[in-house]
């Protein structure tokens, strides 16, 4: 296809609008195609400028800077890619495998280090359509890490907190392991919940910091590092756990006081959720017609569908998502379906909603990228009247697909 006149420019959007469905994903797989084979020339070309010294010729000190500012590429791009140079000069597989989609340009940056004339391949094999965190357990199996100490360090407050004691010593680092008993003596009076708040508050007053998202990085088979950010009231409460498990768990090993933690978290929550009991009673009978799901349902649809969304697509791609997922009717309670393990699945929030919008030929217009397909099969279903038309065509929202309120 000819250019465009740069004089004219061509609406992309709008010539994007225009495709069907079934172009748009044609399309899309023939860019994205066409993208890892340019990639891996770039690497190549850029391995071979890199050997020349062409970058010095041109006045750059170095090929990070001619990357960033010749080639206009970002600080990220140019690491990125200078890095998979550097290793497809020593293993030109690489390049093949760039080029084919087989690995991308993160996964032989993380692996390049650990990479050898005999291991080089089986470890790229190995790696072939891994997830970041797949190919750091990879490196973590080919070059183990020590664990490192525990410990418990005071963050400093951000610019804009105001300490509600300015006068209160603020400790720069806080032990790990304090001495036993230090703070469990009250325990019984006030309870724990309320010693840990106490001891808290007496310590130190700091606004609680924003929450944030553990970081884990695998260290070798089977061991993670796991790095959070805790209130001072949690760290008490692991304080009082410790004291109160030094005869089971003498060291004081947090990692064991935390599996222990989980492991009656989850047995609460598999009470809470879908009254899990070590002797469940018979399933009751058919209490009329009703959106509510069944414990017993609950559980058997959670342990059949693994806790994960078991939505599959036309070309058999399981979605798997573990994340805010519903108890999903796959005939909607609107039209007559039950809850029942047969008619109940699990669903994703995303596709929860998106089915509920198939299913009742719901607006054809783009909404937040979510893909347009014919209601096919939906449309042959029969229908059963019911005495609230509005109130049934109400049900087949997303509401009606999951225990309003409480998804699992």
């Amino acid at each position: 296809m000819a250019e465009p006149d740069a004089e004219q420019p061509v609406d992309l959007l709008e010539s994007v609008r225009r495709l069907s469905d079934d172009e748009l994903v044609a399309r899309l797989r023939s860019l994205a195609a066409r993208e890892r084979r340019e990639t891996a020339l770039l690497v190549a070309h850029l391995a071979e400028l890199g050997a020349r010294e062409l970058h010095l010729r041109a006045g750059y000190s170095s090929l990070f800077l001619y990357c960033r500012d010749a080639l206009a590429l970002s600080e990220h791009e140019s690491y990125n890619r200078i890095e998979v140079a550097r290793a497809a000069q020593r293993f030109p597989i690489v390049l093949d495998l760039l080029s084919a989609g087989a690995v991308n340009l993160t996964t032989v940056r993380l692996l390049a280090p650990h990479l050898t004339g005999e291991n080089h391949r089986s470890v790229l094999e190995a790696a072939r359509g891994r997830r970041k965190s797949e190919v750091e357990e990879i490196v973590a199996r080919l070059a183990p890490m020590p664990e490192p100490p525990p410990f418990v360090r005071r963050l400093p407050p951000s610019r804009t907190a105001v300490l509600q004691s300015p006068s209160a010593p603020a400790p720069a680092d806080i032990p790990a392991t304090p001495t036993a008993g230090a703070a469990g003596a009250d325990a019984a009076g006030m309870g724990i919940a309320a010693v840990a708040r106490s001891t808290a508050a007496t310590r130190w007053a700091t606004p609680v910091p924003r929450p944030s998202t553990g970081q884990v990085t695998p260290l070798a088979p089977d061991r993670y590092r796991l790095q959070l950010t805790i209130a001072g009231s949690t760290l008490e409460k692991l304080r009082l756990a410790k004291d109160m498990l030094r005869h089971s768990i003498p060291t004081g090993d947090e990692a064991k006081i935390l599996e222990r933690a989980l492991d009656a978290l989850l047995a609460e929550l598999a009470r809470s959720k879908f009254a899990a009991t070590p002797n469940p009673g018979a399933p009751r009978a058919g209490g009329g017609e009703t959106r509510h799901v069944p414990a017993d349902v609950k559980r058997t649809v959670w342990l059949r569908d693994l806790g994960r969304c078991a939505f599959v697509a036309h070309d058999g791609r399981r979605c798997n998502e573990r994340a805010f997922v519903e108890f999903h009717h796959v005939r909607p309670y609107a039209v007559g379906g039950q809850p029942t393990a047969e008619n109940i699945q699990l669903r994703c929030r995303r596709h929860n909603g998106y089915e509920a919008r198939v299913f009742f030929a719901a607006s054809r217009q783009r909404d937040g990228g979510f893909v347009r397909e014919p209601a096919g099969g939906y449309a042959a279903m029969p229908t059963r009247a019911r005495s609230s038309p509005t109130a049934a065509t109400r049900s087949g929202t997303t509401r009606g697909a999951r225990e309003e309120g409480e998804p699992p």
